[in-house]
């Protein structure tokens, strides 16, 4: 990813300006992601709606995650995982389990300051950038008065211009080609590397942009340092059709240049990469099925009336290339209910 850093940072301010849109028309609530948008700029429905997609299905996973101690059943793992039949039963000596979600080029998400807001924050929250994205994410949570109060008032300045707060929430910079380099900064912010705490890790068009062999390193320490942990990613598949090529040429001409996306071009090969990386049970689903299968009904019949809707073709050829994937291990047996569950309706 060297020289081509700035452009792929660039991809935050575009993804947050499609994000305000969509918010403004209504397809998801984020009362903080205004504050991050200078110029707001209205995208097409086709946009709206896959963006609406993504939140959906990732916020689904997230809320799975922050269940894990008020779980009543035990189930087995969801249908269609690959690996071992994952064993059922109580965290350590039956406590509550510890939970963090780190989220690895967290550019200018918002999902920490949605859940404070909710009283729904897990113990710890850990959001890792370039030092440039980490830099300006930080002056801006300093000058709206609405995020720094989800910090707390205890609220300590890191090396590279991140920050740890008193409520969990910390903000380092790392670059995530260098696993070293990112242990030590996640130590300075608090990360619990302790058997007795599940790891959601959010990885959301991240790997993608990084060599192969260093995605590789990236899961594979994850898999070796984190003894419970769900990995989550959302990147781009099928690189090889006509539309795949079309939108590698176009990520080209704007410097993004997908170098992952040969060695995981499929959905096989991203529940391969986890498998072989150490992870228990990998699963990997186009971002097409997903939406007609695993997102709440309800949710689809309150926003496919917010907008006319005639993209069809490009709506089911943008979601085809485009997939959610995670590998999970479970050393606590605490995620038997993490995971994509049908919830088919009809379109």
């Amino acid at each position: 990813m060297a020289g081509n850093e700035k452009y792929v940072q660039a991809t935050n301010d575009d993804a947050t300006v499609s994000k305000l849109s969509c918010v403004t028309k209504g397809y998801f609530q984020d009362p903080f992601v205004k504050l991050f948008v200078r110029r707001p700029s209205r995208r097409s429905p086709v946009i709206h709606r896959g963006y609406f997609a993504r939140w959906a299905a990732l916020q689904q996973l997230v809320d799975q995650f922050l269940a894990v101690n008020g779980a009543a059943s035990k189930e087995d793992k969801a249908p269609g995982d690959r690996g071992g039949q994952q064993e059922s039963r109580e965290s350590a000596a039956g406590s509550e389990v510890s939970l963090q979600i780190i989220s690895l080029g967290a550019g200018f998400d918002t999902l920490f300051f949605r859940l404070q807001t909710e009283g729904r924050a897990p113990h710890r929250f850990i959001e890792v950038d370039f030092q440039e994205v980490v830099v300006k994410k930080a002056a801006i949570i300093n000058a709206k008065p609405e995020l720094a109060a989800c910090l707390g008032p205890d609220v300590t300045p890191l090396d590279g211009g991140g920050l740890r707060s008193s409520t969990g929430y910390s903000l380092v910079s790392a670059d995530l080609r260098d696993t070293e380099k990112l242990h030590q900064a996640l130590t300075a912010a608090g990360a619990d590397f302790g058997p007795n705490t599940a790891t959601l890790f959010l990885c959301e068009c991240v790997l993608i942009y990084m060599d192969a062999p260093s995605s590789d390193r990236l899961v594979a320490w994850a898999a070796e340092r984190f003894g419970t942990a769900a990995f989550v990613i959302y990147e781009q598949i099928r690189p090889d059709d006509a539309f795949g090529q079309q939108m590698i040429q176009n990520l080209e001409a704007r410097g993004c240049p997908l170098l992952g996306i040969r060695a995981t071009p499929t959905l096989d090969a991203k529940e391969k990469r986890f498998l072989d990386s150490g992870f228990q049970q990998s699963k990997a689903v186009d971002m097409d099925v997903i939406y007609s299968q695993h997102i709440d009904p309800q949710l689809i019949r309150k926003i496919e009336p917010l907008e006319i809707f005639d993209e069809f073709e490009e709506w089911h050829l943008m979601q085809e290339h485009y997939c959610i994937a995670y590998g999970i291990k479970d050393a606590l047996g605490v995620l038997h209910n993490f995971g994509f569950r049908d919830h088919s309706h009809k379109m």
